[in-house]
């Protein structure tokens, strides 16, 4: 669903697919980027809503609790992804 209220660009907007290292197991990670919304399913058990700021940040709005750690590789994986 898109945000009336983004009036940006939604770059890159689509499906990512990565493994992740979590919980010290290495797991399939899936992520739906949409605007500043990024919906992150791991696993098939493990599933969490993070929003992109304007500043570039991300936090997480809903779902299960993920280490910051994962937050900054899924950041950086999908971001750097997104620019190219």
């Amino acid at each position: 669903m898109i945000d009336p209220k983004d009036t940006s660009p939604a770059a890159k907007d689509g499906k990512y697919e990565f493994h992740i290292n979590y919980s010290g197991r290495e797991l399939a990670c899936r992520v739906e980027k949409e605007q500043n919304k990024l919906h992150v399913f791991i696993d098939s058990n493990i599933n969490a809503e993070l929003e992109i700021k304007p500043d570039g940040g991300i936090v997480q709005t809903g779902g299960s609790d993920l280490p910051d750690s994962s937050i900054e590789f899924i950041k950086k994986h999908v971001l750097e992804h997104s620019e190219q």
